[in-house]
């Protein structure tokens, strides 16, 4: 039996990991900033322990994480959800959009992971599961801020990794790719104020594209929920895991690309360090 944390959890991956939890008699911290459709989802429960948290308040995250403790006794399992995306060309995202946004997808992960960890380390065991995207690992048009907030999660969870590992504490950050969920929808994705024309051809494409994508992705997000309790229950679990056929399709290109590049400049690159002595 584990005790899970979920931020984000009253719709999308968040609820789905969190029924699935329950199902199989673990317990579960469900936060959301209305708790209540948590509850309205799920139904009540007495492993579930569902709690108000805006993930960009540091002090409401270390609150939940003392409550979770006084409830259940322990956190094992930390799945940082809560976000949401942004499309829109770079030059396009006003420095009030770029914050707003790092504030939840970074700092949200930040307070929260720092709000968890003390229990981790107390207890030597436990796993931060760091939701990323894939694009966080190799870039698109129209998702470039976006997808820089997951750039960081991805920077910051394989740091993680290295320095909880000696103290039993996993680390890994989940790379979906397109699933059938919200993520599309107004709920969950800002548009850009600004649009400038001569990024139709490729910002505008995109945001044609996310319109008729919307809940026609091909991931499944039950079976990706799924994935997460066998991601939970590994004894070694990956730093990185890829979840989508799209997402395995994308990261072997970007992988192709990067070597391919480097080879190329490869005489270039190694011309930059000091000269050996005789």
């Amino acid at each position: 039996m584990k005790t899970w944390f979920i931020t984000g959890a009253s719709r999308g991956f968040g609820l789905l990991i969190a029924r699935l939890a329950l199902a199989r008699g673990d317990k579960v911290v469900a936060t959301a900033r209305k708790p209540q459709t948590v509850v309205d989802a799920i139904g009540a429960h007495d492993n579930l322990l569902a709690l108000a948290l805006d993930v960009t308040d540091e002090a409401a995250a270390f609150s939940a994480a003392q409550q979770a403790l006084t409830r259940f006794g322990r956190i094992d399992v930390l799945v940082n959800n809560a976000g949401y995306g942004l499309l829109g060309a770079v030059e396009e995202s006003s420095a009030e959009e770029v914050r707003r946004l790092y504030e939840t997808n970074v700092f949200g992960v930040l307070n929260v992971t720092r709000a968890v960890l003390p229990a981790m380390r107390r207890q030597r065991s436990g796993h931060v599961i760091n939701i990323s995207s894939i694009g966080g690992y190799s870039a698109y048009y129209g998702w470039g801020v976006y997808g820089s907030t997951k750039f960081a999660v991805e920077g910051i969870s394989e740091a993680l990794s290295m320095e909880l590992a000696p103290l039993g504490v996993h680390v890994t950050v989940v790379e979906p790719g397109f699933f059938r969920t919200d993520f599309l929808d107004a709920s969950s994705l800002v548009s850009t104020a600004a649009q400038i024309d001569d990024y139709a051809e490729t910002v505008g494409a995109m945001r044609s594209f996310a319109a008729g994508a919307n809940h026609q992705q091909p991931g499944d997000p039950d079976k990706l929920a799924a994935a997460m309790l066998v991601l939970a229950d590994a004894e070694k679990p990956p730093v990185r895991l890829q979840l989508g056929s799209d997402t395995v399709a994308r990261v072997r290109a970007k992988n192709e690309s990067v070597e391919r590049e480097l080879q190329e400049w490869l005489p270039l690159a190694l011309s930059t360090d000091h000269a050996q002595a005789a």
